[in-house]
């Protein structure tokens, strides 16, 4: 009964109800639709109190270069070390073509071909994440994609973060816009004068970014379902519980919507945690958030073994599972359902957030039971080719008049016997 119960409070977890504010959005998505740049000016001057001109909304190369003096260099050498981290990671995803024989005369495969173009959104507000801009931009660039824009909210009059605009260049991106929300997110779908129309719109984002992305979704591809920060942790009486602490506080800090679960197999760390929780939290800066986000979303959860954990874990279908126990490799194959995977007590979830190569934007609400987490191939395609000759034509012509006629569709019969017709068969 214990875990219906827990189920049923985590399944709401990331699920706001977005039918409220969709007429909102999609007023504003036609708005653009209609009125281009003119409309991203009225919607940044009313939702922004920020005036700027047409000439305003791009970010010039002056910008960019003036960003770098205003960051420091472990700050700027930490975003290259991502960088290179991720850009590795990500090409040891890449497909190859390929091109195979199915039987004298018939060839078949596969070729790849990136996107065009891909556009990334990129929060302003009480926080920013130049982390973001990484995870969506380099793996595009890693396929191929030539043209990669960035689109985040203004902060200042002409003025943007900084860290963004280095985590932005550092990537590859092809241009930086200065429009946020819904009215962004309508701009890259749509396109105007200023901002081009792109294939696909990744990155994270408040309800109403989240929701402009699903209604343009019938036009534009879009990343992945994406909702308030989780993670799960298995541990055992080997864990130590200011680690643990610390990364139930971690995911908890970044909204008040974050779930924090621990399943464990001791009582006696569990309590440990529940003390070094209380502890820690009166050191952080977002303790106001952090204690909203453990009230309605945190949990510690006593199991009788590591068993019942995994098939818990495999039930809720966490964004990030922490695994810490004495042999965490050892349950590694039982795991069905996890956006990404941290194993051991040494590989805190902070670093496939930051530095580890690992991609951090993944499914959330359960959505890890049928998504993965953004990859090199959500930036290109597989097309398909075959090629025959006289000699394979005859090996699929009668099978394949077969199975047309069966279908009643004489149209595609007769498109292959007409070949068997001509003079060169």
């Amino acid at each position: 009964m214990f875990k219906e119960n827990i189920l049923s409070e985590l399944r709401q977890r990331g699920k706001n109800d977005l039918r409220a504010i969709i007429p909102k959005v999609d007023e504003i998505l036609t708005t653009v639709k209609l009125k281009g740049d003119q409309a991203l000016l009225t919607y940044t001057k009313k939702f922004d109190a920020i005036d700027l001109t047409l000439d305003e909304l791009c970010v010039h190369q002056s910008e960019i270069a003036a960003a770098y003096q205003k960051v420091t260099n472990k700050q700027l050498a930490a975003l290259k070390l991502a960088a290179k981290n991720i850009t590795q990671f990500h090409k040891k995803q890449k497909q190859k073509r390929w091109r195979a024989s199915f039987g004298e005369g018939i060839t078949v495969g596969q070729v790849i071909r990136p996107l065009t173009s891909v556009g990334v959104y990129a929060p302003g507000g009480t926080a920013v994440y130049p982390s973001s801009i990484l995870m969506c931009a380099i793996p595009a660039k890693v396929a191929g994609v030539k043209e990669i824009i960035v689109c985040t909210p203004p902060q200042e009059k002409e003025k943007l973060n900084p860290l963004l605009l280095v985590a932005a260049d550092i990537s590859g991106v092809t241009a930086i816009y200065r429009v946020g929300g819904a009215q962004a997110i309508a701009a890259m779908a749509y396109g105007t004068k200023t901002i081009p129309k792109v294939d696909k719109i990744t990155g994270p984002g408040n309800i109403f970014v989240t929701t402009a992305k699903i209604l343009v979704n019938r036009e534009t591809a879009i990343d992945l379902p994406a909702g308030p920060s989780e993670i799960l942790v298995i541990a055992d009486g080997s864990a130590n519980p200011r680690y643990l602490a610390s990364d139930l506080l971690a995911q908890a800090e970044h909204d008040p919507n974050a779930s924090a679960i621990l399943l464990i197999t001791s009582k006696e760390i569990a309590s440990k945690v529940m003390v070094e929780i209380n502890k820690q939290l009166l050191t952080l800066d977002r303790k106001a958030i952090i204690k909203d986000s453990l009230e309605a979303q945190g949990f510690i959860v006593l199991v009788e073994s590591l068993e019942e954990a995994v098939e818990l874990s495999n039930m809720i279908a966490p964004e990030h599972l922490s695994i810490q126990i004495k042999n965490p490799a050892k349950i590694l194959d039982q795991i069905t359902n996890a956006g990404a995977i941290f194993l051991g007590e040494y590989s805190p979830v902070a670093f496939g957030d930051y530095t580890s190569g690992l991609n951090h934007v993944l499914p959330t609400a359960g959505f890890a039971r049928t998504y993965s987490g953004l990859t090199t191939r959500d930036f290109y395609k597989t097309i398909n080719f075959i090629q025959c000759n006289t000699t394979g034509f005859q090996q699929l012509r009668s099978p394949t008049e077969i199975l047309a006629q069966m279908e009643g569709l004489d149209g595609h019969a007769r498109s292959v016997s007409i070949r068997s017709e001509g003079e060169n068969i």
